[in-house]
């Protein structure tokens, strides 16, 4: 165990020293704005992990918490004058609390019912945004987003995040907090507490795990990293629109999580990754790509069940994530 532990942190920190290195080795701007939105895809896909991989819940509104985040941020930088460096904190504090708000209730709900609600939630955002159009703009978008404000480091020098490479070491930073703070729940005692939720929550309520507490952790955890990865998107992106927050955001993120393999870490980063590059690969057929993710996700289900990760860990036989340390 100690052997995989030592691995594990060796692979962590070249994997880290890697990623540094990244817009070095990746100079074309597109390429790295690729890069950019695989990292905030990664932190939406970790987070919903925590549902779906951990809980065994699926939510199809997470597409909601990342349009509160985006629309919170921007609308106070706009209209208030405050700092990103206060809006951001702010935007994960209201997706937060209304995560918590939704799921006290909502987790009373199992399987579908618990699904089609997180997907009504969704809905009501989206149209909530659509419709104020006074404050939002409602479908036409909130342009004129300003990027974070610049560090300056006197004498230095001065990081202005106008540029590319500077937002990929804010988005990078924050990826790697997101990354550990998933890391420490799961491989902790609230883990094990998810894990037996996920596997028969009546018995784990009969042996003392106080379900509803634990769900309600995941379901709030998982909605502020999706109002972080908003934030991010709208001081990157410049520009923001309920289109970008629908149902098929939510579908394409639980995507993530399935085909790259839910329940395990690394997992949904590599299904982030897949599902950000695909799209690209397949430009010159793009009217086919729904056809082709649904095509991907049969054979992701019917030959691979536990995802990508998953998977390859079962041939290797190794232990579950959760249960590796």
């Amino acid at each position: 165990m100690r052997i995989t532990s030592k691995v594990t942190r060796i692979g962590v920190l070249i994997s880290i020293l890697a990623a540094v290195l990244v817009p070095f080795v990746i100079t074309e701007s597109y390429h790295l704005h690729l890069v950019n939105m695989t990292y905030i895809y990664i932190i939406l896909a970790v987070s919903l992990n925590l549902l779906i991989g951990f809980i065994g819940e699926l939510s199809l509104g997470h597409a909601a918490f990342y349009g509160i985040g985006a629309y919170t941020s921007a609308l106070i930088t706009m209209d208030l004058g405050i700092s990103f460096w206060i809006s951001l904190f702010i935007a994960i504090a209201a997706a937060t609390l209304t995560g918590f708000l939704v799921g006290y209730p909502a987790l009373r709900l199992k399987g579908p019912f618990f699904a089609i609600t997180t997907l009504a939630f969704g809905e009501i955002i989206r149209l909530v945004i659509n419709n104020l159009e006074g404050l939002t703009r409602g479908p036409m978008g909130l342009p004129g987003i300003k990027p974070p404000n610049p560090i300056t480091i006197p004498g230095l020098f001065t990081i202005d995040f106008y540029d590319r490479r500077a937002f990929y070491y804010l988005i990078l930073f924050f990826t790697i907090i997101s990354l550990g703070v998933v890391y420490r729940l799961v491989f902790s005692r609230v883990g094990r507490a998810f894990l037996a939720i996920r596997e028969n929550d009546i018995l784990a309520e009969s042996i003392g795990v106080k379900t509803k507490h634990y769900k309600i952790l995941a379901f709030t955890v998982a909605s502020g990293m999706a109002g972080l990865a908003g934030a991010l998107h709208a001081h990157y992106i410049l520009f923001i629109s309920p289109v970008t927050f629908d149902l098929a955001q939510s579908i394409n993120v639980v995507l993530m999580v399935i085909i790259g393999g839910s329940g395990t870490i690394l997992g949904p980063i590599l299904g982030a990754l897949l599902l950000t590059l695909l799209p690209e690969v397949l430009r010159a057929i793009a009217e086919y790509r729904m056809v082709i993710y649904g095509a991907i996700l049969v054979f992701t289900i019917v030959f691979m069940p536990n995802g990508i990760v998953g998977t390859i860990k079962g041939k290797l036989g190794l232990l579950p994530a959760a249960e590796e340390k």
